[in-house]
């Protein structure tokens, strides 16, 4: 999917501009002359990154973000400023900005740097991507099972079907979806495979049958309860 990138600078001319180019480097673009309905956006779209200017007619730029982050908006910020002392460079980053690029700039650098900031934000979120269930916690990345803050060792079979499980845990998944998901569709792989996996997952998450995490479904298949 292509990067969403919300862009506010009161300058009409500039804002037509980034628009235009980034859009042309296969970015989607949302422009505002000041911040108005950002924090709205904010919400109901699924923004990668925003470019700020800081001298903004209804409210200092870096004063926005503070405001941002204070709400807990975490969508990492570029700074496009014609601030450029080291005060105002320092007072970017404490506010919550991510970069800072002075004006006049090259264009070519500033999507440099988006690509660079895109690129660390992914990178850390596919690091912290983790699923839950009770006291469950599956690290996507390093393929780790925690119980109760405790590792527990999974093999990659267990541990994807683990995962499948708890995905869709609101749901009964039937004995051929579990197939389906986990094994891949292998003619050589029957129910009976199913069942032998789940029982060695109930051993090892569960192995004093205390917490009955894995429900069976008689004559379908298994829940999450």
């Amino acid at each position: 999917m292509k990067a969403q990138l919300l862009i506010v600078e009161d300058e009409q001319d500039l804002l037509e501009l980034l628009e235009y180019r980034l859009s042309n480097e296969g970015y989607e673009t949302l422009g505002f002359l000041n911040t108005k309905n950002v924090r709205r956006v904010l919400d109901e779209e699924d923004i990668d990154l925003i470019i700020m200017d800081r001298s903004l007619p209804d409210i200092e730029g870096s004063e926005f973000v503070t405001l941002l982050r204070s709400q807990g908006i975490e969508t990492p910020v570029i700074y496009l400023s014609a601030k450029t002392s080291m005060y105002h460079i320092e007072e970017g980053f404490l506010s919550g900005g991510d970069d800072y690029i002075t004006k006049p700039f090259e264009m070519q650098e500033l999507i440099l740097r988006i690509n660079a900031v895109l690129r660390r934000t992914k990178t850390k979120e596919i690091e912290n991507e983790t699923v839950k269930f009770r006291d469950i916690t599956l690290f996507l990345q390093s393929r780790e099972a925690f119980i109760d803050d405790r590792l527990c060792e999974l093999t990659k079979l267990e541990f994807d079907l683990l995962h499948t499980l708890i995905v869709n845990s609101a749901i009964v998944m039937k004995r051929e979806a579990l197939l389906k998901q986990v094994w891949g569709k292998d003619e050589a792989y029957q129910n009976r495979t199913v069942n032998v996996a789940i029982n060695r997952l109930k051993e090892k998450i569960d192995p004093e049958q205390s917490k009955e995490y894995i429900k069976t479904v008689r004559g379908v298949g298994y829940t999450l309860w």
